[in-house]
């Protein structure tokens, strides 16, 4: 079975708030991201913009994956139909010069099916939880740019480029597997497994951590650099400010990926032919 991969891209989404913008609205909803402790104190008196402090901000761009992968199979395989009879009173049938008993009221008829099979899957994964996360989609129609060059040229200064946690060799992994089928043929026509997109985007986010000075209490407040969508945030990535992503360990598929086997299909997916060639020629210089 030969697999064919698509070329792995990487994709830039740009800023549609502005830094100012999105430091405005996070400051309005600083209340929202304290949840309980917020909603009982202002219920009783709502605290004055004094009683919070912001603590750090950071404008950072966060990964996630988009893997699509289609199949087909064409084959024959052969059968036997089972045939219903007139009636109680027929014995046997012939059909062209060939004669079939009848069993249970049937004639089990020898044929051969000719088969085609086709099939496609489509992931959305967050580099940084691993997790499924299909909403994504609704970033893909907003005109990302193909990064050519390095990636942190693209960005601003000061941004944070965070290194997806989720390996792009697990998730083929996981689609290869359900594209790859173990067809039960008498001949295999054709048998066509494709990998139609590998691209990581990377999109911007605004993070502000403020203090609740008299309660001490901290919470983040983030705002989508694409759709000003704001919500309470978990965490900050400061740790990885200032640092270079390696564009080459985010698509090295080489080692895990080289010699993968499919559950029950015991093929050896060649998916890092591209990497191992280039590791080669690199060599040679």
């Amino acid at each position: 079975m030969e697999i064919r991969v698509a070329d792995q891209r990487i994709l830039l989404f740009s800023d549609q708030i502005t830094p100012e913008d999105a430091k405005k609205k996070s400051w309005d909803k600083k209340m929202d991201a304290f949840d309980a402790v917020s909603k009982v104190t202002g219920f009783f008196s709502r605290p004055k913009d004094e009683d919070f402090e912001l603590l750090y901000h950071e404008h950072r761009y966060q990964p996630f994956w988009h893997v699509v992968a289609k199949s087909k199979y064409v084959y024959d395989r052969t059968a036997k139909y089972q045939v219903p009879v007139a009636g109680p009173e027929v014995k046997s049938v012939t059909l062209q010069a060939d004669d079939y008993e009848v069993l249970n009221g049937h004639v089990h008829v020898p044929v051969m099916e000719h088969c085609s099979q086709e099939e496609s899957d489509e992931v959305l994964v967050d580099g940084v939880t691993g997790k499924n996360a299909p909403q994504l989609a609704t970033y893909l129609s907003l005109s990302p740019q193909v990064v050519e060059g390095k990636l942190e040229k693209s960005v601003p200064p000061q941004s944070i480029l965070i290194p997806p946690q989720a390996r792009v060799s697990a998730i083929m992994r996981e689609t290869l597997a359900r594209m790859i089928k173990g067809i039960q043929a008498d001949k295999i026509i054709e048998e066509h497994v494709e990998v139609t997109c590998i691209d990581l985007y990377y999109h911007p986010v605004y993070a502000y951590q403020y203090r609740w000075i008299s309660k001490n209490k901290e919470a983040i407040v983030e705002i989508d650099g694409l759709t000003g969508e704001i919500r309470s945030g978990a965490r900050v990535f400061s740790e990885y400010l200032g640092k270079v992503l390696d564009q080459n360990f985010l698509f090295d598929l080489g080692a895990d990926a080289a010699g993968m086997l499919i559950p029950g299909g015991s093929i050896a997916v060649k998916v890092a032919k591209r990497y191992i060639e280039s590791k080669r020629k690199d060599s040679k210089k």
